[in-house]
């Protein structure tokens, strides 16, 4: 399952096109740095349901929230590798010129 393949390229990306390239760039890591927190605050709250001993039924709820957590970071992996290698295929003629202009 493909998210990026809706998008085309449409020309050869120019100079001025390298700043956005670089926000999309650092919004794709900030996004897998929320995946990241979600999954602590996941496994956090798993540990909290595990430990309750008052309510001793509510540790299934805890291994659900582990086993969300783990799917929450496959998924955040996935889109981000996803995304960086679309970003790559997109506007490769642009870097390969920028390393021949260096």
């Amino acid at each position: 399952m493909k998210f990026t393949d809706d998008y085309t390229k449409k020309e050869d990306i120019i100079l001025r096109d390298h700043l956005p390239i670089e926000r999309t760039r650092l919004a794709n890591e900030r996004t897998l740095l929320s995946y990241i927190r979600t999954t602590l605050y996941l496994i956090i709250g798993g540990i909290a349901f595990i430990g309750m001993q008052d309510l001793k039924e509510m540790k299934g709820l805890g291994y659900f929230s582990f086993l969300l957590a783990i799917m929450v970071l496959v998924i955040g992996i996935f889109r981000f590798l996803e995304l960086k290698k679309h970003i790559k295929k997109m506007y490769e003629p642009f870097n390969n010129s920028s390393s021949n202009n260096a």
